[in-house]
């Protein structure tokens, strides 16, 4: 009966075919889909006769799915606005950790538990690389990506400044000239320094760096003389002054030392004496006051920076990415999630832009890559081979009852 059996081989794999098509169309806007599709192969042959010249006659005996194979290309990325979402761009998993075992996903529709802990939407933690002092360590063991959520970052005292400015040349001896910057103490205080540059001769200026009254009871290397060249160049101090400080603060904060960079970052003095207005046009320093926790976003490279209501951001981790050899060779979980198998191979991990891995994008989330265009036209397909085989069923058992008929 091998007329029924052969279209019924065809049935059966029409099925499959129409049930993965119908998988697709379902996941059309599951995140992180990757779409897939039936391969067929013939069965065996039975060798029935030679011809003449030698050649085998052989019969089929059917078709049978050789497997179903995910279509591992990248899908569109859809902006979402969600901070604790997260796209792939390019190529790479999520890794997750299933009490121990690490999953895969590219599913960044993620979350957080009352940990901090950034999750997937069952639970899973996200792994990622740590971070200490905001210095992410690339060399240490995966552990979870924690978010500081209702924590306060501490303040950090002013230990350096600068100030660009310009003296004017053409101003009268005693001529003062006061400039203000906001420095922090180890308390977080802020307290608004005058440096105030006093004419004492051509091209000679004193400066005094005082704090406003009642604030400290003393002052330590808070004076000193500038010298300028006849254009206008400071040629004294040469280098940057330290052990600038003030002690006995009065909100019980420690005493305060800081530097000030008179050479800026070229190594060219900051301070200038021309012909012009006597004018700060710049000031910068280094402290910041204690912060709460605000919010996070992930960057390209997938450091996850936090930040705070003082304006500071600071690393708390960067997102791992992970591959594998064989894409086909994934075992899928369900909810996106992936398995490695011994035909995937074990995955390699590491960071973004490393061994070929993507990028990430925040606040985002990629699409199903499923094409529905291509999936009704494999839909039609499918099902006319299942009706051919369906009248080969029904036309075989036509001609079976004819035979019967003829017997009678």
């Amino acid at each position: 009966m091998a007329s029924f059996y052969i279209p019924l081989t065809g049935l059966e794999s029409d099925s499959t075919a129409l049930n993965t098509i119908a998988n697709n169309l379902a996941n059309l806007n599951t995140t992180g889909y990757k779409s897939q599709e039936v391969r067929f192969a013939d069965t065996f042959y039975q060798e029935l006769a030679q011809s003449g010249s030698g050649n085998l006659i052989q019969l089929g005996s059917g078709v049978s799915v050789a497997g179903i194979e995910n279509q591992f290309t990248q899908g569109s990325l859809a902006a979402t606005g969600n901070s604790t979402d997260v796209a792939i761009n390019g190529n790479g998993f999520f890794v997750l950790n299933n009490g121990g075992t690490n999953l895969y996903t590219r599913d960044g529709n993620f979350g957080l538990d009352f940990n901090g802990n950034l999750t997937t939407q069952e639970g899973l933690h996200v792994m990622g690389y740590p971070a200490v002092g905001g210095i992410v360590n690339t060399n240490s063991p995966l552990t979870n990506i924690t978010i500081p959520v209702g924590q306060v970052e501490p303040p950090n005292a002013s230990t350096k400044f600068g100030m660009t400015a310009n003296l004017n040349s053409a101003a009268a001896v005693g001529t003062t000239v006061p400039g203000q910057i906001t420095l922090y103490d180890s308390l977080g205080t802020s307290h608004v320094a005058t440096v105030t540059y006093t004419k004492t001769a051509t091209n000679s200026w004193t400066y005094s760096i005082a704090l406003p009254a009642g604030e400290s009871t003393a002052a330590v290397n808070n004076t000193g003389t500038l010298t300028f060249d006849s254009s206008g160049n400071l040629t004294s101090p040469a280098a940057n002054v330290a052990g600038i400080g003030f002690t006995g603060m009065t909100d019980g904060a420690a005493n305060m030392s800081f530097t000030w960079n008179i050479l800026g970052a070229s190594g060219k003095p900051t301070l200038t004496q021309v012909s012009a207005a006597s004018a700060v046009s710049a000031t910068t320093q280094d402290g910041y006051p204690s912060g709460q926790y605000q919010g996070f976003s992930i960057t390209a490279d997938g450091t996850v920076n936090a930040t705070f209501a003082n304006g500071q951001q600071l690393a708390v981790g960067k997102l791992a990415l992970a591959s594998v050899v064989n894409l086909e060779g994934l075992h899928a979980l369900g909810n996106g999630t992936y398995a490695t198998t011994q035909a995937s191979g074990t995955a390699s991990i590491g960071t973004s832009g490393s061994g070929g891995l993507g990028g990430f994008q925040d606040a985002a989330l990629e699409q199903s890559n499923v094409n529905i265009s291509a999936e009704f036209s494999n839909l039609i397909i499918a099902q006319r081979a299942f009706e051919a085989n369906s009248k080969a069923v029904t036309t075989f058992d036509t001609v079976a009852q004819e035979t019967i008929n003829m017997v009678h």
